[in-house]
Formats: C-alpha cells, sequence, structure tokens
C-alpha cells in the first residue's frame, strides 16, 4: 500500500485491556488527523452508565449487542477513523471478521507481565477484573489471553507494544 493510502482508511486497535489500544490509537488520530473513537467511551456516552453500571444491571451479553451496533455503525458513517476496541469486541458476533473486511486490524500485543502491572493499578474500573484477587490477576490474563488468542491473531497486523514507536507503526501499516 503506497504510504499515501495510510489516511484512506480505518484502523481498528485490538488487544487485551490495558495494551495500550486507546493511547496508540490518540497518537496516530493526531499524527494523521484521523477521528478518534473509543468504543468503550462511545458506548458509555451513548447508553448513560459506566462499562461497569452496564454489566451490572444488564449483563454482558447486552454489552456486546450494545457494543456491536456501535461498531457497526461507526464504521458505517466514517469511512476514514481509528478505533480503540475494547478487549473482548472480536471475540464475540464475528466482529473481528466485520473489522477486517471494513479496515486495517492492528492488534496491540503486549506481554502478561506489563499487563498484570497495568491493570492491578486499575482494577476497580474494569468489569471483568474488579472481582479478581491481586495474586490471582496474572493467570486471569493468561487464561482470557489463551481463549482470546484466535481472534487476535486473526489481525492484519501484530505490533509488539512495548518496544513500538509511531514511526514504527505507521511504516507497518504502509508497508
Amino acid at each position: 500500500m503506497p504510504s499515501n493510502e495510510i489516511v484512506m482508511m480505518r484502523i481498528y486497535f485490538i488487544g487485551f485491556m490495558g495494551s495500550g489500544k486507546s493511547h496508540w490509537g490518540r497518537l496516530l488520530s493526531a499524527n494523521l488527523g484521523l477521528p478518534f473513537f473509543d468504543l468503550d467511551q462511545v458506548i458509555v456516552e451513548r447508553d448513560g452508565r459506566t462499562i461497569a453500571e452496564i454489566f451490572a444491571d444488564n449483563g454482558e451479553e447486552y454489552f456486546r449487542l450494545l457494543e456491536k451496533e456501535i461498531l457497526t455503525e461507526l464504521t458505517t458513517t466514517h469511512p476514514e477513523m481509528i478505533l480503540s476496541c475494547g478487549g473482548g469486541t472480536p471475540c464475540f458476533f464475528n466482529n473481528i471478521d466485520y473489522m477486517k473486511e471494513h479496515g486495517r486490524v492492528i492488534w496491540l500485543n503486549t506481554s502478561t507481565t506489563v499487563l498484570v502491572q497495568r491493570l492491578l493499578k486499575e482494577k476497580n474500573h474494569r468489569p471483568l477484573l474488579k472481582d479478581i484477587p491481586d495474586d490471582e490477576m496474572k493467570a486471569f490474563i493468561v487464561k482470557k489471553l489463551h481463549d482470546r488468542k484466535l481472534y487476535y491473531e486473526q489481525a492484519h497486523l501484530r505490533l509488539p507494544e512495548e518496544t513500538l514507536s509511531l514511526e514504527d507503526m505507521k511504516n507497518a501499516l504502509t508497508a
């Protein structure tokens, strides 16, 4: 793909929670001048409740349906955008296939050690983690990563988040 085509696309960031999807999405968005959306943030704005409240009140199935609806809406209304997806987004309703058909999917691959460090600090804000004891966090992450790996590996690009630079990312997108 010629480098001038990098802005003519939708870019979907996938990866485990805490892998840096929103961070890198915002950086790339600012650099390329493309609109950026954080799927979880859009869900919160639309629904009027936090992700934790949605899970508590309506359960994961309701959340995943809402997630799919907003993913589809953002994709159909934005021919160019950068979207940070939730950690589980690619694993439901054929979302990974949908994203691959409509843009470039980037898996930000982050080590378990770094994920544990990051997520222990913010576990109270993440519904899937809030009830996990600190000493069980690593085992939980390893299991969830194992369950989701099949979906994450389908991404167009797999980038090592911990050593990534903006230039590396842009070069990978134009390769």
